[in-house]
């Protein structure tokens, strides 16, 4: 199964020589660049991350270049998206969260942009997919929490808060600080970066076996043929799903973060 998943990711031959399943996710170096003495190399999901990224800046930039009071599709399509976050700011941290609008529309259609190479023709591969990139953006979350929290509440008083939550009896503080401060700190950020890599990841697999099924299948007429038409008509089904998944999982490390902001903004 390994070896057709990669032959069909590659669109190779099935040449009976077993390949380990990260071959879907692990490419070469394209070729590399050199910066202040280190090498650092630019392989199919660096240069898809930066494909999709310079084209959601070109979209923005088309949509706010001149913005009309009575806005046309594009310009009302992108302030849709910014309505979006700002309902969920809104609703969770309040009108003092605004401020917050603009980084969370970053995380919001990055994500989402990033899951959609997802199931991008040409693409098929989407960079969250890789541990790095979710890894990064929670450790961004997880910068901006703990930065409103101090700027917020003042360094002592924001990790005191963390470690011993007031309204708790002293003898507690023994199980209760160190659980707070990992589940904070630490969970925090880990299980951003886990849901969105593990489902984007999962989900890659998903698309691929499905799209492998009628190219390996329906060759075999009439044995396999009723597998292979399976494999066509479950496809769009697949590829819907997925679509839902790319924009819940994007909803999702929007709204978590909110939440993490906005419990760093007042002690508790």
């Amino acid at each position: 199964m390994t070896n057709i998943l990669a032959a069909a990711e590659w669109g190779g031959e099935f040449d009976d020589v077993f390949v380990d399943i990260n071959a879907l996710f692990e490419f070469a170096p394209l070729f590399t660049v050199d910066i202040f003495g280190f090498e650092l190399g630019i392989n199919r999901t660096i240069l898809i991350a930066w494909f999709m990224s310079a084209l959601v800046a070109v979209i923005f930039l088309l949509a706010f270049r001149q913005p009309q009071v009575v806005p046309g599709k594009l310009q009302a399509i992108v302030e849709g998206i910014v309505d979006i976050v700002r309902t969920i700011v809104l609703e969770i941290i309040g009108p003092k969260g605004l401020r917050f609008v603009p980084i969370l529309t970053t995380f919001f259609v990055a994500i989402f942009v990033l899951n959609l190479a997802k199931i991008t023709p040409f693409m098929m591969l989407p960079p969250t997919g890789r541990v790095a990139w979710p890894l990064f953006l929670a450790v961004i979350s997880w910068l901006i929490f703990v930065g409103v929290g101090i700027k917020e509440q003042g360094f002592f008083g924001y990790f005191g808060g963390i470690a011993f939550p007031s309204g708790v009896p002293k003898v507690l503080y023994v199980i209760l600080t160190p659980i707070e401060i990992v589940s904070t700190l630490i969970l925090r950020p880990f299980t951003l970066a886990v849901r969105l890599f593990a489902n984007m990841a999962a989900g890659h697999i998903l698309v691929v076996i499905t799209m492998v099924i009628p190219w390996v299948f329906l060759p075999s007429m009439p044995v396999g043929w009723l597998l292979g038409v399976f494999g066509i008509v479950l496809g769009p089904v697949v590829f819907g799903f997925e679509l839902f998944i790319i924009g819940l999982q994007a909803y999702i490390f929007t709204m978590l973060t909110a939440v993490y902001i906005d419990s760093s903004m007042e002690a508790h």
